[in-house]
C-alpha cells in the first residue's frame, strides 16, 4: 500500500479524471464508429496544407517529426481503443501526406524561370488552345536546342498573328518577352505560379509578330479541339461559349462579363464539369441503353439489363472526363460515380459519405497539390454537404416519396432543392471569403431554376443536336439550345445585378481559414450531436472576417498600382490600369465599387512624376504618402525633402539610399522580397506575399546577372 496512491492525493485524482475521460471519448467513438472512416482522407490531407502552409525544408521536416512523435504518444494509450488507433493512423497519414507532395514537387515539377527575357525562341508545339474571348491562342512549348529555358513554355498569340501550320507537333520561331508564373500581385490574390510549377509550366509570355512556322503541324486537331469549334459555329452570341463549356470543359469562349454574371450569381459551377455533368451524362446513356435493350423480348428477359447499362454509363464517363481534359471536379466526380455504379451492380446502397471520401482520397493520392485550390476544396464540400444532408434522419423522412397530390409533391420537391441549395451556399462560404473574397447570397434561389433548366432543357438538346449533326439536321436542337442558353444567362444577369447577390470581404487569414475548414468538417462528418460543437467555429470565422478593417493601402508585386482607402472610396494611381488589376485590388480590399484616380482626390497633389496624398485613419492621424508616377528622374534636393516630409513612399524602381520617409520606404529591391504589400495604418500591420525564408519552390528568386551581361538601361 506504500506505492498506491492515495485516494486524496492530486495524482489520484487527475489519473481518476484521465479514465474517466477517456471512458467518455471511447464511449463517443463507440457511437461515431461508421463515421472514424471517413477522417482518413483529411489526415492525409493536413499533411498536404501543412507543406503548403510551412514555410521551407525544415518545417516540413519538423512536422513529420512532430506527426511521428504524436503517433508514438498514441501508441502509449491503452491497448484496443479506438482514441488510440485513430492517433497512430491519422499521425502517420499527416506524415505521409507532407512526404507525398513534397516528393511530387521535388521530382516532377517546373522550377521557373530565373527573370525575364527578351529572346529569339525557336520550339515545338505540344498543345493549343483557342482563346476566342480575348482574342488570342494558347499554345504550349517545348524550347528547342535552349538549355537555359525552362522546359515547358506557355505563349499567348493574338489571333490576328497565328500563323498557318500551326498545331501539335509545329515548330515555331519568333521573338518574346518571357517571365516566370506570375505571383499573387497582392496578398491574398491568385497564386498561379504554384499552379504553374505543378503543370511543368515554367515561363509565360506574348509572342511578337511574325510569328515563323519552320515545320508545319503534320497532325489534325485533336477532338476536344474539333468539337469546340465546331459548337461554337453552330450557336451565335453570347451563349456559344457556355455552350461549348458544357461539352468541352474550356471555358475561354465565354464573354468576361458573363462570366462575371454565372459567378456573382452563383451559377458558376454550371460552367465546371463536375458531378451535376457527369451524373447527367451517365444517367442519359444508363436510360437510353435500358430503354432500347428492352425492346427486345430476348434481351429484357435474359440478359442483366441493369448491368449492363451501368457498364456502357461508365464507359460514357469516363470518356466524357478524357474529353473535357480531366480536370479535378471531373476525375472526382467520375470516380464517384464509377463507384455508385458499382454499389448497383452488388446491390449496396453507394450514395454515402464513404463515397465521397473515397473519391477524394483517390485524387489526393494521384494530385496532392488540388488539395490548395478553390476547385477541389468547393466540389468537395458541396457534395460533402448533399450527403450529409440526405443522410440526416428528419430530411430524409421530409423528402422520402409519397402518395400526395401533385401540389404537395411539387411543393415538397421545391422546398428540398432548396434547402440543399442554401446547404452547399453555407457550407461554400469561407471557401468562397478565402479564395475570392466574396460569399453568395442569392445563389441557392437561382440554381431552383439554373439546375433543372440545364440539366433537363440545355444538355438533353445540346447531345440531341450533336447527334443530329451527323446527319447534317442538327439545326433546329441548335436553335432551341441556344434560346435555353440566353434564358440562362438572362437569369445570371438579372441575379448578379442585385446588391445582395454577393457580399465582398476583405481578404480571410489563413488561421481564420482553418478554424473555419475544422469545423465544417465536424459538422459534416459527424452524427450525433457533438457535430454542432463545430458550428461555433465556423461562425467566428465568417463573422470576424467581414467585421475586420480593411487595408488602407494595396501595392501590386511589380510597384506600379497602388490603391488608397479614402472616405469616398478607393482610389487608384494608375487610372489607366486594366480591368484585371482594378478587380484584384477592389476584390482584396473588400470593395464593391468603382476605383477612382489619386491624382482626381482633393486631398492629393500630383504631378507628371509625382503623387503626393494625405489620409487619415479613424484615430484622427494624418499620413502623408508619396508615389512615383514615372522613370524620370528628379532632382535629389526636391525628392529629399518629399521622401523626408513622408510617412510612406512607394516606387516601382529602386530608390536611393538617401530617400528616408518616416515610416516604410517601398521600392522595387522591397518588392523583390516580399511581393505585394496590404497595410492598415491604424493599427500598423502589413502583409506580404512572400514571407522571409519561403522555400517552396515555385517561388522566383532574381538571381545576379552574368558579369559584362546585364541589359544596358534605355532613356525612358
Amino acid at each position: 500500500m506504500a506505492f498506491e496512491p492515495r485516494q486524496t492525493s492530486l495524482g489520484g485524482r487527475l489519473a481518476t479524471l484521465s479514465r474517466s475521460g477517456l471512458e467518455a471519448v471511447e464511449s463517443w467513438l463507440e457511437c461515431e464508429r461508421e463515421q472514424i472512416g471517413l477522417w482518413v482522407p483529411i489526415a492525409l490531407g493536413s499533411g498536404i496544407a501543412a507543406w503548403f502552409i510551412l514555410p521551407h525544408a525544415m518545417a516540413w521536416l519538423a512536422f513529420c517529426c512532430g506527426a511521428l512523435a504524436l503517433a508514438c504518444l498514441g501508441v502509449m494509450l491503452p491497448d484496443g481503443g479506438r482514441l488510440r488507433r485513430m492517433l497512430v493512423a491519422g499521425a502517420i497519414l499527416a506524415c505521409m501526406g507532407c512526404l507525398l507532395v513534397w516528393g511530387k514537387a521535388v521530382m516532377l515539377g517546373q522550377p521557373p524561370l530565373a527573370r525575364a527575357r527578351f529572346v529569339q525562341m525557336t520550339g515545338e508545339v505540344t498543345a493549343v488552345r483557342p482563346v476566342p474571348a480575348q482574342a488570342m491562342v494558347r499554345v504550349m512549348l517545348r524550347p528547342v536546342d535552349m538549355p537555359d529555358l525552362p522546359a515547358v513554355v506557355r505563349v499567348n498569340i493574338a489571333d490576328a498573328d497565328v500563323p498557318a501550320g500551326l498545331g501539335e507537333g509545329a515548330r515555331l520561331r519568333f521573338r518574346v518577352r518571357l517571365m516566370p508564373p506570375a505571383p499573387p500581385s497582392v496578398p491574398g490574390g491568385y497564386d498561379f505560379a504554384a499552379r504553374a510549377y505543378f503543370q511543368g509550366i515554367g515561363a509565360t509570355g506574348k509572342a511578337l509578330k511574325p510569328v515563323e512556322v519552320l515545320t508545319p503541324s503534320r497532325a489534325g486537331p485533336p477532338l476536344r479541339t474539333r468539337l469546340f469549334g465546331h459548337i461554337l459555329e453552330q450557336v451565335d452570341g453570347p451563349a456559344e461559349g457556355i455552350a461549348a463549356a458544357l461539352a468541352t470543359g474550356d471555358q475561354g469562349a465565354i464573354p468576361e462579363a458573363d462570366a462575371e454574371a454565372m459567378r456573382r450569381s452563383g451559377l458558376a459551377h454550371l460552367l465546371s464539369i463536375s458531378g451535376l455533368h457527369v451524373t447527367a451524362l451517365i444517367g442519359a446513356v444508363i436510360f437510353l441503353l435500358i430503354r432500347v435493350m428492352a425492346l427486345s423480348q430476348r434481351a429484357a428477359l435474359g440478359w442483366p439489363l441493369m448491368l449492363i447499362a451501368a457498364a456502357g454509363g461508365a464507359l460514357a464517363g469516363i470518356g466524357y472526363t478524357v474529353l473535357t481534359g480531366a480536370e479535378v471536379p471531373t476525375v472526382r466526380s467520375c470516380v464517384a460515380a464509377l463507384l455508385v455504379l458499382g454499389g448497383l451492380a452488388m446491390g449496396r446502397d453507394a450514395v454515402t459519405l464513404r463515397l465521397v471520401a473515397t473519391g477524394a482520397l483517390v485524387v489526393l493520392l494521384f494530385w496532392p497539390e488540388a488539395l490548395a485550390g478553390p476547385s477541389f476544396q468547393m466540389s468537395f464540400a458541396a457534395v460533402t454537404a448533399l450527403v450529409a444532408l440526405a443522410e440526416h434522419h428528419r430530411f430524409r423522412a421530409f423528402a422520402a416519396a409519397r402518395d400526395e397530390i401533385w401540389v404537395r409533391k411539387l411543393g415538397r420537391n421545391l422546398t428540398v432543392m432548396l434547402a440543399t441549395g442554401i446547404a452547399v451556399e453555407l457550407v461554400l462560404m469561407p471557401i468562397a471569403l478565402f479564395h475570392f473574397h466574396k460569399g453568395g447570397l442569392l445563389g441557392a434561389f437561382a440554381n431552383l431554376i439554373a439546375i433543372p433548366l440545364t440539366t433537363f432543357v440545355v444538355m438533353p438538346l445540346e447531345a440531341l443536336a450533336l447527334l443530329l449533326d451527323v446527319a447534317g439536321l442538327g439545326a433546329p436542337a441548335w436553335w432551341l439550345t441556344e434560346q435555353a442558353l440566353n434564358l440562362l444567362l438572362l437569369l445570371a444577369h438579372g441575379v448578379a445585378a442585385s446588391p445582395m447577390a454577393s457580399l465582398l470581404a476583405p481578404t480571410m487569414g489563413m488561421g481564420l481559414f482553418a478554424i473555419a475548414m475544422i469545423g465544417l468538417l465536424w459538422c459534416l462528418l459527424w452524427r450525433t450531436r457533438w457535430r454542432w460543437l463545430g458550428l461555433p467555429l465556423v461562425l467566428m470565422a465568417v463573422a470576424v472576417t467581414f467585421t475586420a478593417s480593411p487595408p488602407d493601402i494595396l501595392v501590386t508585386g511589380d510597384g506600379r498600382h497602388v490603391a488608397v482607402r479614402t472616405e469616398r472610396g478607393m482610389a487608384i494611381l494608375r487610372d489607366r490600369a486594366g480591368d484585371y488589376v482594378r478587380d484584384v485590388l477592389s476584390e482584396n480590399a473588400g470593395y464593391d465599387g468603382e476605383l477612382a484616380a489619386i491624382a482626381d482626390l482633393p486631398e492629393a497633389r500630383c504631378s507628371v512624376d509625382l503623387c503626393a496624398v494625405r489620409l487619415k485613419d479613424s484615430k484622427g492621424r494624418n499620413w502623408r504618402l508619396l508615389f512615383t508616377r514615372s522613370d524620370m528622374l528628379i532632382a535629389r534636393r526636391d525628392f529629399a525633402r518629399d521622401c523626408a516630409a513622408a510617412d510612406i513612399v512607394v516606387s516601382d524602381r529602386g530608390l536611393p539610399r538617401w530617400c528616408r520617409p518616416r515610416w516604410m520606404k517601398i521600392d522595387r529591391r522591397l518588392l523583390t522580397r516580399t511581393g505585394g504589400l496590404s497595410i492598415g495604418l491604424e493599427q500598423g500591420e502589413v502583409h506580404t506575399v512572400h514571407r522571409p525564408g519561403d522555400g517552396h519552390p515555385w517561388i522566383s528568386r532574381p538571381q545576379p546577372w552574368p558579369r559584362g551581361k546585364r541589359p544596358k538601361r534605355t532613356a525612358p
